[in-house]
């Protein structure tokens, strides 16, 4: 017998040759990275606060209310 047979299992890759899972880990990865570059935009450069006066009619006045209420953290 001749020992020199052909193996049908293909050879041994290493885990970071593999496309697919740089697509598992990838997609994660930019979303958690884009939720931080988002954080920091909303932390820098809040919606200032509107003044009921600057309302420009007056079905706009509960949504400025309400915003405001959010904006203070009043009760």
């Amino acid at each position: 017998m001749n020992d020199t047979s052909v193996s049908s299992e293909p050879p041994a890759v290493k885990w970071w040759r593999v496309p697919m899972v740089w697509l598992v880990i990838g997609g994660p990865a930019i979303v958690v990275v884009a939720s931080f570059a988002t954080l920091t935009l909303a932390i820098l450069n809040p919606d200032p606060v509107l003044a009921p006066e600057k309302v420009t009619g007056p079905a706009q006045l509960p949504a400025v209310q309400g915003r405001n209420h959010a904006a203070t953290g009043t009760p």
